[in-house]
Parts: structure tokens; C-alpha cells; sequence
């Protein structure tokens, strides 16, 4: 390791160089109190910035352990030190001059989620590592290395004090973090106690502030729970807390259009993973193995048994180990339905806004015009209670049209005006003079697994499969752009990136032919909880642009991979 004051000779050396004279600065360098590494330095002044690290020991930085000492804690304090560094540096961006990306100093952007991610990382010993990007400098493309010296020697070093000592820090603040995250961990567990698959607490803002702001509404209407589905939890720092618990089973939510039908299930897609307090939905916890699932025209399936809700095709088409490029609206949601319960899904989540209606119900008129033996379709409606019943799966239903789903839900819950009203004895009482629709009684299986692909040879060249992030609608392996629109619970474009790694890895070594998709994928997750990603991913330093998704995404992706050779 050198120290700051030779960076500070190897900066005035090659000042006014040409750019690639940058790469002679990567290594780490001891200042007084971190060290700071150069990890990566880009090509040239307009490509994508450098990367870069802070390393602060444990008795610099100062944490006391009681905050860290859990996972949940430890993502949640590392998660708020992201958030005080990004506020930090914000005011020293582009104060260092030049072309391109010059002066550029960028950390990760946080979302209201709180999500593990590769930016921080808090070490058993205490030591503090910050990843974020820096733009070199440049003059036209030459180095700009007094620039350069700007950031590593003035602005850093007082970021560093302001934000990653803990002497230096709103200490409540923190406190409050680690307390919230306690909290939120609680209510997670006394869900299976209380045999809940969700939380609403009483006081929660659900409805956003815009589609394309996730923050609370201003003057939204708060949540209060109907008394009959009400539940009291004791959480260890806020005291009892009430709010609506979803029970396992099937649960109906119906109500007018603009009603908050929709935004309460998107509160519980979400409530998969911790909200940053301010956000609304602090409380709004959900079984950290729902999934939601929605109709996917044109997506790839590849061997998928969808024999339960699709079978005696007039083509004779093999449903069993179902196949197609170009999926319609009911087979989609039936692959999405089996492949979600092979990734282990406890609770399926479903609008009927964006579901295949032909999937989901026939009605009684229907039922009678076209017999049963001439429609190849069970609609999942035929289905639920017995995926509760034979799984344990439940279902948590949006519903606007059909009052088919009353014979069915074992809870039935009416927004009105964003305001939950359980209705369920009245809506079963109204549904007596109607005749019920008509279900086989017919046994089913658990569908048949599919196995993992072997190694794609189209992907294998020389060097690294490239890797690309679309935003939040896919990723690049290679030449395949795998779509990833539709699977609605990924929180943010990081896990994206994140999943492209994983991706990478599992096609590179892991694949072979043997073991189910989501077999690979738990082994995949278990290593990586022993051995750290870095490890796992086989890289030198990690870059500081990554969130872990959870394993029902990673499967999700393996399943819309149209490059796999089954």
C-alpha cells in the first residue's frame, strides 16, 4: 500500500499527460484516518466514471456494534451511511473542472426501499467501506491531475469526517435506524405466529406521490384497519402497534375503480423488503416470499408444466413441458403461476387489471354454453383454495368485475375511498340466491421441476460475457436482452445490475444439465451468505452499483432467459 503523499507525486507527474495516464493511479493509498482505492479508471473523460473506495478502520470510524450486530441492522445502518455520504458529497460534484465526466463524485442512489447493496459494507471488525464514482479530470482528453487533487486531498478528506466518523454523526438518527429496523424484523416474525401473510399498520400513507416519484402522497388518506381483521404486535421499540392483518388463505380486495384497490396490493408487493421511516409504509410489512404474478404476453417459456391449468390443447401441444417464444396472456400467467411456486413462493399477489381474464374465471353463463370438455383452460379460480389447501399457498386478490371470487375468499376486504371495509358475511349472503360455479373435483400434482440449462455455448468467447443494464425493463448477457418489464417486485435498477452478475456466474460455471433451476439458484444464494458476493462473483473489488434481489427474481430471470439450451 503507497501512501497520499506519493498519489500526490504520481498525480503532478503525469499532469497534462495523455488520459490512460490515469491507469498508473490505480492501487490504494493510506491518508490519515481511511485509505482510499482506486479500483477502476475509466477510458477516457467522457466513459463511464472511475471507481473508487474508502476503506475506515473500526476504531476511526467508531460504530458501536449494537448497531450493526443483526443482518437487518447491519443493511439498515449500512443503508443510512449511503444516504449521509450521498448528502455529503452532493455539494463537492463537479466543483473540480474539465471535459466530459470531469469532477463528477456520484454515490449510489437510494430508493424508500431499504436494500443490501454493494456501496457499503460494514465489516464484523467495525470497518466502514464506502464505494461511489469519481470523474478524472481531463482537459480536452489530456489529465487534469490539479483537478484530480482537488477531490482526493480536499474534498474527500473532509467528506470522509463529516459522513463516516461516528463522532461526527446525528447520533439519534441512527439510533432511530437501527430501532426501525428492529421493529420492521419483529413484525416479520410474528407474522407466521399470528399466521398472517401481511401487515398494514394502522396511520400508513400508501398511495405515491406520482408514477414516477415513490414517495407519499401529500394529504393522502391514512390507513385504518377494520376492526374484525384487526391485530395488536408488540414491537421492542415502538410498543403495540395495530393494523389490518391478511391471513393465510384467500383474501378478496374489491371496491370501485380509484378506490385504493391497486394501491394497497402494490403496498404489499413492496412490503417484501424495509421503507426508510418518512416513507409511508415503515409498517406495511409481507411475507418475504410473496410474488406477484400478471399476465406476460410474448414472454419465453421454456419446458414448463402448466399441465394444472392447461391441457388437451386441439394442436395436441405438449403442456406438460410447455414451450414458446411468443406466450399468450393465459399461458404466461400460467408459467408465471408454476414457476413462482418452484421458487417457493408463500403467497401469490395478483391485480385483475393485469391478468388474462379467460385465465382467471368463467363464469356461469359461460360454463353452461361451452361445456367443459371442449375448454382446455381451469381458471385459476378453480385452483386457489386447493393451492392453499394442498401447497399452502394463499392468494391475495385485486378484483373489480367478477363477483365470482366471492365463493371462493375465505376474507373479502372493501376499499372505499382508500378506506378498508371487511364485507365478508355480506357478500357471501348475497351471493346465496346465485348458482355457484361449477369446480371439478379433481386431484393435481406439484408440477413437474424443470432441470437447469447446461452451459450456453453461444455465450462462450474469449473475455467476460458482457453485461448491460436497460433501466428497470431488462439486461444484456451477451447478445440476449433478457426482459424483465413485467416482474414487478424488483425495487430498483441495482438489482438489475446485480442480476446480470449473478446471471454471468450461473452461466459461466454453474449450469449442468442436473439439478432444477431453483435448486441452482438456492445453492447459488447459500454461498453467497457464507461466503460474501464478492467472493462468490470471483471479483477483485465489487463494483458500488449493485443491490441483491431476492432468489424469486433471480429464478424469474432464468426463466425468461430465451439463450438457455434445456
Amino acid at each position: 500500500m503507497k501512501t497520499a503523499e506519493e498519489l500526490r507525486n504520481l498525480l503532478r507527474q503525469i499532469d497534462r499527460k495523455s488520459y490512460p495516464a490515469y491507469k498508473n493511479l490505480k492501487g490504494s493509498y493510506r491518508f490519515s484516518g481511511y485509505v482510499l482505492g482506486i479500483d477502476h479508471v475509466q477510458g477516457d473523460p467522457f466513459a463511464a466514471p472511475s471507481r473508487v473506495h474508502i476503506e475506515v478502520e473500526e476504531k476511526t470510524a467508531g460504530l458501536p456494534e449494537r448497531l450493526y450486530d443483526k443482518q437487518w441492522k447491519k443493511m439498515a445502518l449500512e443503508d443510512a451511511l449511503i444516504r449521509i455520504f450521498a448528502s455529503g458529497i452532493r455539494k463537492y460534484s463537479f466543483q473540480a473542472k474539465g471535459s466530459g465526466k470531469s469532477g463528477l463524485i456520484r454515490v449510489t442512489n437510494c430508493g424508500q426501499e431499504v436494500l443490501e447493496r454493494t456501496a457499503a459494507d460494514i465489516r464484523e471488525d467495525g470497518t466502514v467501506i464506502l464505494r461511489f464514482e469519481v470523474g478524472f479530470p481531463a482537459n480536452g482528453r489530456t489529465v487534469n491531475a490539479r483537478e484530480l487533487e482537488k477531490i482526493f486531498f480536499q474534498y474527500l478528506p473532509s467528506c470522509v469526517q463529516e459522513t463516516l466518523y461516528y463522532k461526527n454523526l446525528d447520533i439519534r438518527k441512527l439510533e432511530n435506524v437501527m430501532e426501525l429496523s428492529e421493529d420492521q424484523e419483529a413484525i416479520r416474525r410474528q407474522l407466521k405466529e399470528y399466521g398472517l401473510v401481511a401487515f398494514v399498520a394502522d396511520g400508513s400513507v400508501l398511495p405515491r406521490m406520482s408514477g414516477v416519484s415513490q414517495k407519499p402522497m401529500k394529504d393522502a388518506v391514512p390507513f385504518v384497519s377494520p376492526e374484525s381483521v384487526r391485530v395488536t404486535l408488540k414491537l421492542p421499540y415502538y410498543g403495540e402497534i395495530s393494523g389490518m392483518g391478511i391471513r393465510r388463505g384467500i383474501t378478496l380486495i374489491v371496491g370501485g375503480g380509484y378506490h385504493g384497490k391497486s394501491t394497497l396490493l402494490k403496498a404489499l408487493e413492496m412490503g417484501i423488503y424495509p421503507h426508510i421511516a418518512g416513507d409511508g409504509r415503515e409498517y406495511v410489512i409481507t411475507d418475504p416470499d410473496a410474488v406477484k404474478i400478471r399476465a406476460e404476453d410474448g414472454r419465453s417459456i421454456k419446458h414448463t408444466d402448466i399441465s394444472m391449468f392447461i391441457s388437451n390443447l386441439p394442436n395436441q401441444k405438449d403442456t406438460v413441458s410447455f414451450d414458446t417464444e411468443d406466450a399468450s396472456g393465459s399461458t404466461s400467467q400460467a408459467a408465471n403461476v408454476i414457476e413462482a411456486m418452484e421458487a417457493g413462493a408463500s403467497t401469490f399477489l395478483i391485480d385483475e387489471d393485469t391478468s388474462a381474464t379467460n385465465f382467471m374465471v368463467r363464469d356461469e353463463l359461460m360454463q353452461k354454453v361451452i361445456h367443459k370438455d371442449m375448454e382446455p383452460i381451469t381458471p385459476f379460480i378453480e385452483r386457489m383454495q386447493y393451492f392453499y389447501k394442498k401447497f399452502g399457498i394463499s392468494t391475495v386478490l385485486v378484483a373489480g368485475s367478477s363477483g365470482a371470487y366471492f365463493q371462493v375468499a375465505d376474507v373479502i376486504v372493501q376499499m372505499d375511498r382508500y378506506q378498508p371495509r371487511e364485507i365478508t358475511s355480506r357478500a357471501k349472503e348475497a351471493t346465496a340466491g346465485y348458482q355457484g360455479l361449477q369446480f371439478l373435483e379433481k386431484e393435481i400434482q406439484k408440477p413437474i421441476m424443470k432441470r437447469c440449462p447446461k452451459k450456453n455455448t453461444g455465450l462462450e468467447h474469449r473475455g467476460r460475457i458482457k453485461l448491460k443494464t436497460l433501466g428497470k425493463d431488462g439486461i444484456m448477457l451477451g447478445a440476449e436482452t433478457i426482459d424483465l418489464r413485467y416482474v414487478e417486485q424488483v425495487a430498483d435498477e441495482e438489482q438489475l445490475t446485480c442480476l446480470g452478475y449473478l446471471m454471468r456466474e450461473l452461466e459461466t460455471h454453474r449450469m449442468n444439465g442436473k439439478t432444477s433451476i431453483c435448486e441452482l439458484v438456492e445453492s447459488l444464494y447459500r454461498d453467497i451468505e457464507r461466503q460474501g458476493l464478492k467472493d462468490v462473483l470471483g471479483e477483485r473489488e465489487l463494483p458500488g452499483n449493485l443491490a441483491l434481489p431476492r432468489k424469486e427474481e433471480l429464478c424469474a430471470c432464468l426463466n425468461r432467459y430465451r439463450g438457455l439450451q434445456l
